[in-house]
């Protein structure tokens, strides 16, 4: 397998681009050509042990920057980083595409440059987040802000076969974020995909209210972009707050200290659960290729964790499933809608 890496994007690139590249490549059968400015990435490779045979290094002078439009960086920057990056793919020169750039432009050449598997409407984002009870995913978490019924169903496929490919979740839950569990709750978008879901031959458990999400208990969470955005932007929030508040709390006094000190454990094992970096990266569901986004301030560890993800994707054929299931949805969905 060869996986496209864009060695400009993310916080601290090229540094830590490749540092996860050359643990990726120690742990896993798989070639890498980063992408972008050759000296600066082959400066950093060379404080490197790995084979030489496995890392490659496409000159790109252009960055897309988070700050620039999406789609006309895309259009314009067509060498820049992560336009190379995606034009591999297309070109089927690699198998995935990596990157922690702009999430806005890499959405863009996702939908533009690799193109949207036939039957899909809008290509998703799909982050897997830490629960109580256990880890579960976003659909879609902020690539579409305005959606259309067909859209959710069609997330919930994909999101399904990921699930069940992926992480290995054996018939995955699937439930509509909402503002309260009876049917006839919420806007036409929710009521009407709600028509739609529960007419499937999903494992689809209804509404679920948002403060209920961080249970866990629903493996696979449907929504359009702005709420799914929303939910994971106040997730990561609430848990960075939430982390200082206890902090600031045990080193009042001594006392707090001491029990801070005997809860340690307890705190180094939820903090791990939250870690980004395990989770390494996000799929853009519903692409004609693998593309995979990892976290803006990704480290090494992080970026490894992303290739590894993509990695899953190619051995378990996650794109050529949702081909194959996302060729049954139309005559369903259109039978759905004609009922309503």
């Amino acid at each position: 397998m060869i996986i496209a890496v864009d060695g400009m994007g993310g916080d601290f690139a090229p540094s830590a681009v490749v540092e996860g590249a050359v643990g990726a490549v120690k742990e896993t059968d798989v070639d890498i050509i980063i992408t972008g400015r050759e000296k600066k990435i082959e400066e950093e490779l060379s404080k490197y042990s790995y084979p030489k045979d496995k890392i490659s290094v496409l000159n790109t002078p252009e960055i897309i920057t988070t700050e620039e439009a999406p789609v006309m960086a895309v259009r314009k920057k067509r060498n820049s980083s992560l336009v190379k990056a995606l034009t591999l793919v297309k070109e089927k020169k690699v198998d995935a595409v990596v990157s922690a750039g702009s999430t806005g432009a890499f959405m863009a050449g996702a939908t533009l440059i690799v193109g949207r598997i036939k039957g899909v409407d809008r290509v998703a984002l799909a982050p897997v987040m830490p629960g109580k009870n256990g880890d579960f995913m976003v659909i879609d978490a902020g690539a579409n802000v305005d959606c259309k019924p067909q859209y959710l169903l069609q997330f919930s496929l994909m999101g399904k076969i990921y699930l069940e490919n992926v992480l290995k979740k054996e018939n995955p839950s699937i439930g509509l974020i909402n503002i309260g569990v009876e049917e006839e709750k919420g806007n036409e978008l929710t009521k009407s995909a709600y028509k739609i879901l529960k007419k499937m031959d999903f494992n689809f458990v209804g509404n679920v209210e948002p403060r209920d999400i961080a249970a866990g208990d629903i493996d696979i969470l449907v929504c359009d972009g702005m709420i799914g955005n929303t939910v994971l932007k106040m997730y990561e929030g609430v848990a960075l707050n939430l982390f200082e508040m206890l902090k600031a709390g045990i080193m009042k006094s001594f006392r707090t200290k001491l029990g801070g000190i005997m809860l340690k454990p307890v705190f180094s094992e939820i903090k791990g659960k939250m870690d980004y970096s395990e989770y390494g990266g996000t799929a853009f569901l519903g692409s004609r290729g693998i593309c995979i986004k990892a976290h803006g301030s990704s480290n090494g560890k992080a970026f490894k964790n992303a290739i590894k993800r993509a990695v899953d994707c190619y051995d378990n054929k996650v794109i050529d499933k949702i081909k194959s299931e996302i060729e049954k949805i139309p005559e369903i969905e259109s039978d759905n809608i004609k009922k309503q």
